[in-house]
C-alpha cells in the first residue's frame, strides 16, 4: 500500500524542520560565545518578526478564536519558545554533553505519551517500536561523543562543574517537557489557524516575553566588537529557528499524528552531529553509524505504509 502524497509532504515539512533546527543548534554554537542568551534570544525573535510581519493578519478564512485558543497560543511560545530556550542553552552549558543528549532522546516518547493524555491519540506497537529505535540511536551518539571527549583528554566530557549536573540535567528534562508540550499544543492549533499564522504570533509572544531581559542585556553589550560573520549567523539561526522550522512543523502536523511527528524530532541530534562531521571537522566512527542507522530505521518503521490502513 503506497503512502498518500499529502502525508509525504507532511513527513518531509517534519523531517526538514527538524533537520534544520539540528543544524542551527550545531552552527549556533559561536553566537553563544559572543551574545548573551537573553540578548540572542531577543534579536532571534525581533528578525522573525520583521519577517513574518505579513504573516500576522488575520486571514478570512480563519474563525474567531476562543479565548481558550488563545491561551493555547501564548502557552505555545512560552513554553516551545520562550523558556525551552532558557532550559536548553544553561541546561548545556552546566551539565555533560553526554547527559544532554540521553535525556534528550526521550522527547519522541514524551511527545507520544502528551499526546495519549492530551489529545486521546492511539499509539500503535510500531509508533513505539521507531521510539525505541530513536532513544537507542540518540543514545549511541551521546555515548560514543562522550568516549571521544575522554579520548581527548576531557574527564568530564565537557566543560561544565560537576557540581551543577544536576542542576543542568534539570533543566534539559524541563527543556523535554517543553518540545512535547509543543508538539501537543501545535496539533491542537492546527485544526483551527494555518501554519504561518501560528508561526508568525507565536514568534511575537516570544519577542515580548524576551523583550525586557534582551533590552536589560542590551545596554551593557558592546555591539561594534561583533565580527560581520557572526551577524550573517545570527541572521541564519533567527530565519532558521523562527520562521522556517516553525512554519515546516506545523505544516506537517497538520495532517500527521502528534505522537508520530514526535517521532521525527531524533533528526534533530542526527543533523546536528552530520554538522559536526562535515563543517565542523569531527570525528565519524563505526558507533556514529550504528546510531544514524538505529534513528533512521526507527522513521522508516513510523511512516511506512502497515498492511492495515487504521494502524498507527
Amino acid at each position: 500500500m503506497s503512502i498518500p502524497r499529502t502525508r509525504l509532504v507532511a513527513y518531509a515539512c517534519l523531517a526538514l524542520s527538524m533537520s534544520l533546527v539540528g543544524s542551527y543548534v550545531a552552527l549556533s554554537k559561536p553566537l553563544a560565545l559572543v551574545f548573551p542568551v537573553f540578548l540572542l534570544g531577543w534579536l532571534r525573535f525581533g528578525i522573525g518578526v520583521i519577517a513574518m510581519s505579513r504573516w500576522l493578519h488575520k486571514p478570512a478564512s480563519e474563525p474567531q478564536l476562543s479565548i481558550h485558543t488563545r491561551i493555547l497560543i501564548f502557552l505555545e511560545s512560552f513554553l516551545g519558545n520562550f523558556l525551552f530556550t532558557i532550559c536548553m542553552l544553561y541546561g548545556v552549558s552546566m551539565t555533560t554533553a553526554v547527559s544532554a543528549g540521553v535525556i534528550m532522546s526521550t522527547i519522541p516518547a514524551a511527545v507520544a505519551l502528551m499526546s495519549w493524555v492530551f489529545l486521546k491519540e492511539t499509539i500503535g506497537l510500531r509508533v513505539w517500536g521507531a521510539i525505541v529505535c530513536g532513544a537507542l540511536g540518540i543514545g549511541l551518539l551521546s555515548w560514543g561523543g562522550v568516549q571521544a571527549s575522554l579520548q581527548g583528554g576531557d574527564t568530564l566530557g565537557q566543560t561544565a562543574a560537576p557540581a551543577m549536573a544536576w542542576l543542568g540535567d534539570l533543566l534539559i528534562v524541563g527543556a523535554v517537557l517543553c518540545e512535547a508540550a509543543y508538539a501537543v499544543i501545535g496539533k491542537k492549533l492546527t485544526a483551527v489557524m494555518g501554519p504561518k499564522r501560528i508561526s508568525a504570533v507565536i514568534n511575537l509572544w516570544g519577542f515580548l516575553l524576551m523583550t525586557p531581559f534582551g533590552i536589560h542585556a542590551a545596554l551593557d553589550f558592546d555591539f561594534t566588537g561583533v565580527p560581520f560573520q557572526m551577524w550573517l549567523l545570527l541572521l541564519f539561526y533567527a530565519l532558521a529557528a523562527s520562521v522556517w522550522t516553525v512554519w515546516l512543523w506545523m505544516t506537517g502536523l497538520k495532517s500527521v499524528p502528534a505522537s508520530r511527528a514526535g517521532v521525527f524530532t531524533v533528526m534533530l541530534p542526527v543533523t546536528a552531529a552530520l554538522v559536526g562531521v562535515m563543517l565542523l571537522g569531527e570525528a565519524l566512527g563505526v558507533v556514529q553509524i550504528v546510531a544514524f542507522a538505529l534513528a533512521l530505521g526507527g522513521l522508516l518503521l513510523a511512516t511506512l505504509p502497515a498492511k492495515d490502513s487504521t494502524a498507527r
